[in-house]
């Protein structure tokens, strides 16, 4: 199969270590060299202008559903002229009382080349499908749902 490299930096850079005084900022650098700014989230005393893990798990569902339904849809033939996906996660208890992502809804808004579109049925079964052989779907116990739009 294939690995998947990362790397995580993070530096006090002099900040007091305390509960709130030290940055949540750090940096996500990508095998293939892309760098982002992760960070918590703002309630966890994060910036704004970094991605937490959070958001980060919600967009790799969302994105992994997308990339594949289209590989789908390409062998079925259905043309896709754009995709989108309003997802949201929500943070809260398990059954086990931690915090965690408690679930994830994926609303993808799909737009077909005029004639290549499938019918209701097609396209329910094309999202089962994808979400069924989405690899990051099939790593997490989240509950992810689909709405398509």
């Amino acid at each position: 199969m294939s690995e998947h490299k990362t790397v995580i930096q993070w530096n006090r850079d002099g900040k007091p270590f305390t509960v709130d005084g030290y940055s949540r900022d750090h940096e996500w650098i990508f095998e293939r060299g892309q760098r982002l700014t992760g960070s918590a989230a703002p309630a966890y005393l994060g910036s704004a202008h970094g991605v937490d893990p959070e958001e980060a798990l919600v967009v790799a569902l969302s994105s992994c559903h997308m990339l594949t339904l289209l590989a789908i849809a390409a062998k079925k033939g259905w043309v896709v002229d754009s995709y989108s996906d309003e997802a949201v996660g929500t943070l809260g208890k398990n059954d086990a009382g931690r915090i965690a992502l408690t679930g994830v809804t994926l609303r993808p808004k799909i737009v077909f080349a005029e004639g290549s579109a499938p019918d209701a049925e097609g396209l329910q079964r094309l999202h089962h499908s994808a979400h069924e052989h989405c690899f990051i779907a099939n790593s997490v116990k989240t509950e992810v749902a689909i709405e398509p739009q």
